[in-house]
């Protein structure tokens, strides 16, 4: 897939609004240890300085198990870095989101989707356990119909019956997007 083996990709936040954070990490099946994590982040010096802290913090140590990463909390990242501005505070939760959505990218690539965890978003797949913020996402990276959805998730594969509903969920997002 790529140079240095990535099994896993996460993406959140919104070019529009400025912050966004994308995560790499390579993970060793067999230990289920984080053995390299890179990122890059569009954002103020203290979003930066807490996804470079996390960066650290999951492959330090010969790498964090995916399990404990999935705990990670924002507070985690905070301790590590000795504190950010209170006004700031707000600049540390997208890495450990990123995070997770990478962790949730390796599951559905290795085929765990019963691991895959949603944070409240509505599951349409109940089989991929694939949620309406994936199919936002999808929309962001260019699906526009039925097919490209298909061809980027998977979704329906398992389960056919929710595809009329991901159609529509499609088409809203598309809307709320612009992307005729």
């Amino acid at each position: 897939e790529n140079e240095y083996g990535f099994n896993g990709v996460g993406m959140v936040g919104s070019p529009a609004c400025g912050d966004m954070m994308k995560f790499w990490i390579q993970v060793d099946p067999k230990t289920e240890k984080i053995k390299l994590c890179k990122w890059k982040t569009f954002g103020c010096a203290s979003a930066i300085a807490s996804t470079s802290m996390l960066s650290v913090m999951v492959a330090e140590n010969g790498g964090m198990k995916i399990e404990d990463a999935m705990k990670l909390k924002p507070q985690d990242i905070l301790v590590r870095l000795g504190g950010l501005p209170s006004n700031k505070i707000h600049c540390s939760v997208l890495g450990d989101k990123a995070l997770r959505a990478a962790i949730n990218d390796y599951f559905r690539k290795s085929g765990q989707y019963d691991r895959i965890t949603t944070d409240g978003s509505k599951i349409v797949d109940e089989k991929l356990k694939i949620t309406e913020k994936d199919i936002e996402q999808a929309v962001i990276d260019g699906a526009k119909t039925l097919e490209d959805l298909q061809a980027m998730l998977k979704i329906g594969a398992e389960d056919p019956s929710c595809l009329p509903d991901a159609e529509q969920i499609l088409r809203f997002f598309r809307d709320k997007h612009g992307r005729k």
